[in-house]
């Protein structure tokens, strides 16, 4: 009740996360128990009796696949972390992907409501000219949000991969214009790399074990390990931290 009460502190420290949150449970739970022990107990594909304190009754709370299309912004073609009412809250990378990992649970990436294109022309809209990657329309710049936007695109089926036998190309299945430019992206993945090893949010940005993970997950996610060389001071780094 506490986190459903825009009146309480815990309702308002959590508000703006909840998609992302409702993830992380998820993951979890799917890590210790089987896909219908899962849907049972979190309702995530059918509606659950939730139970409320203090309440003679329990309240019929609807599945977490219907509530996560509730949080989609068709104005800009991403998720936000919440609703308020029945407005969408703004969307971001982070809550995107969220939205997307927990439709991958659910075995509803295929969900008619899911409108994949324009999920991907949003990722797409938030690549910079460096080939960073923003988080919103607001323009906080982190390598969190590339590992993001390869994730997003490649549940979706539509991330193109760099052709490293032609530097200057993108490698695409089709002659359509790649819907982001993964080369320039995992360039400036590299450019992120500091002298001991890790990598930062930005370049020049202190090494840290969060972004090493971002950064070496997109880097498997485009297909561009090869360009980690040297991969033992990175190593000796993660090992002295």
């Amino acid at each position: 009740d506490k986190l459903d009460s825009p009146t309480s502190y815990e309702g308002a420290v959590t508000e703006h996360l909840r998609v992302s949150g409702v993830y992380w449970s998820l993951a979890a739970l799917a890590l210790l128990r089987n896909e219908g022990e899962v849907d049972d107990l979190m309702g995530l594909t059918e509606p659950i009796q939730a139970a409320t304190e203090g309440a003679a009754e329990n309240k019929i709370r609807s599945a977490i696949v219907d509530w996560v299309f509730q949080c989609y912004d068709a104005r800009v073609g991403g998720f936000g972390g919440n609703r308020s009412g029945e407005n969408p809250h703004d969307a971001h990378l982070l809550y995107t992907l969220s939205a997307l990992q927990i439709l991958a649970i659910s075995n509803s990436l295929d969900d008619e409501r899911l409108n994949k294109d324009a999920i991907a022309n949003y990722v797409s809209s938030l690549q910079n000219e460096d080939g960073s990657f923003s988080g919103d329309e607001w323009g906080e710049i982190d390598t969190r949000f590339t590992y993001i936007a390869f994730s997003c695109l490649a549940l979706l089926g539509k991330l193109p991969l760099p052709d490293w036998n032609n530097s200057n190309s993108t490698h695409v299945v089709s002659e359509e214009k790649p819907i982001i430019d993964t080369y320039k992206a995992v360039k400036y993945i590299m450019s992120c790399r500091n002298f001991d090893g890790g990598f930062g949010c930005v370049p020049g940005a202190e090494s840290h074990a969060g972004q090493v993970f971002t950064c070496v997950g997109a880097l498997s996610i485009a297909q561009s390990l090869h360009l980690l060389e040297d991969a033992d001071l990175l190593s000796w780094w993660l090992a002295e931290r």
